[in-house]
């Protein structure tokens, strides 16, 4: 059994300001799936987001290029986000090892902790079974993404349409 994981805050806060740039390792051109909505969202909040799946490299997803791996992305990567299971995390923790990346960030229900392990040890921030677009909205006063703040639910009587 794993340890549970903790990461304050200020620890996640930190990751979000200091990334500028995510590549995002299974984003899915596909509207209805949950790497096409966080790519989106962070895409909203000023990230470039790169999109990286060999299934449809050379496509545009949301105005950027898919890349077949993480080292054909042609600019330089601040954060990894893996929308991978825990196996696929750990040669994608490798590659961003390799690029040179600050950040390695596996999503909600993604944990392979020899991978962070061995990120940590090349000098890389670790968050994992954490998602970033969950975490911004909870930490930078963002209630959208649970129901407020989105015109669905109002403080003003509705008018009858009768």
């Amino acid at each position: 059994m794993h340890e549970p994981l903790h990461y304050t805050d200020d620890e996640i806060r930190e990751v979000l300001r200091d990334v500028r740039v995510i590549a995002m390792v299974g984003a899915s051109p596909k509207w209805n799936r949950p790497s096409h909505f966080a790519m989106k969202y962070l895409q909203q909040k000023g990230y470039r987001v790169v999109p990286v799946n060999p299934a449809n490299a050379g496509e545009v997803v949301l105005g950027e290029t898919v890349h077949a791996r993480l080292a054909d992305v042609p600019v330089k990567v601040d954060m990894v986000d893996v929308f991978r299971n825990a196996e696929a995390a750990g040669p994608i923790t490798d590659e961003a090892i390799a690029i040179g990346a600050k950040v390695v960030w596996m999503q909600l229900g993604v944990r392979n902790d020899a991978a962070a392990e061995r990120a940590r040890a090349a000098g890389l921030r670790v968050v994992m079974d954490r998602c970033p677009k969950i975490e911004y909205g909870r930490l930078f006063g963002e209630l959208g993404w649970c129901g407020v703040n989105t015109g669905v639910i109002s403080s003003k009587r509705l008018r009858s349409r009768r």
